[in-house]
């Protein structure tokens, strides 16, 4: 084999090694050290980038590209995001608390088991994201959009939902205690076995909700829209119905109360064993 031939194996190879080294992730690397030093990125283009693990506190990427980012496991407490393109971006297991995602972009941003205590989604388009089992106590989702949202298991107790939509969201399992939904729009969203005592939806469209084996004790539900509901073994102690609507007789299954449950004329209930 000739000198040159061997050269240009030789070259060939060097380069395949460089390319599978994990440091040439390179850019990627480069671009992290300068968001710690910087404390953030506003306005940049960070589509793509392998950011994960990344720690920062108090950054600030307000109106940044973060679609299709990877940012698994960082953590990134009280930072600005507010109006960034969090499309498709991979954040399961990072760290959000008291973030701003206000007017984000963030349909099917996967946030599974994220920490979003007391984080800010004010008016934020969260649509299909999945939320499985996250942390959220406190959170403000005001006016967000959640459509086909996934909030599996997750805790979300004091947490506000005013004026959210919730369409088709699957909230099993979710603890909502002390949270409020005041006049958010619920249809077809799934509820069974939440705990959301002392919870407010008044207001609420809750047509076609699933309720089964929920615990509602003490739930402000004045003025809610039933049409459609279901509720099956669901607990209403103490509850308030008072004003609620289109409650179908046919469709309330084993669903008790006791004497301190206001409920609406023409509906009752069996009482609830301790």
């Amino acid at each position: 084999m000739s000198d040159t031939v061997m050269r240009v194996l030789a070259g060939c190879f060097g380069t395949l090694i460089m390319l599978a080294t994990p440091a040439l992730a390179g850019s990627d690397a480069e671009r992290m050290a300068e968001i710690k030093e910087k404390g953030g990125c506003p306005r940049c283009d960070l589509r793509l980038a392998e950011l994960r693990f990344l720690t920062v506190e108090d950054a600030d990427f307000g109106r940044a590209n973060l679609r299709e980012t990877d940012l698994k496991e960082a953590v990134l407490p009280n930072a600005n995001f507010k109006s960034a393109d969090f499309r498709r971006a991979e954040a399961e297991r990072a760290d959000f608390a008291g973030s701003d995602f206000e007017d984000a972009s963030m349909r099917s941003v996967d946030l599974e088991k994220a920490n979003l205590s007391k984080a800010n989604f004010q008016d934020a388009d969260l649509r299909d994201a999945d939320m499985n089992a996250s942390l959220a106590p406190g959170a403000n989702f005001n006016g967000a959009d959640m459509r086909n949202v996934i909030l599996i298991r997750s805790v979300a107790t004091g947490a506000s939902f005013d004026r959210t939509k919730l369409d088709d969201a699957n909230l099993e399992r979710v603890d909502l205690t002390d949270a409020s939904f005041k006049r958010a729009r619920l249809r077809d969203a799934k509820l069974d076995r939440i705990k959301a005592h002392n919870a407010d939806f008044s207001g609420a469209d809750m047509s076609g909700v699933r309720f089964v084996s929920s615990d509602l004790s003490g739930a402000n539900l004045t003025d809610v829209d039933f049409d459609g509901a279901l509720l099956r073994r669901t607990r209403l102690v103490g509850a308030d119905l008072t004003g609620a609507y289109n409650l179908d007789p046919e469709r309330i299954l084993g669903a008790c109360g006791d004497e301190t449950t206001k409920l609406p004329r023409g509906i009752t209930l069996i009482p609830c064993s301790d």
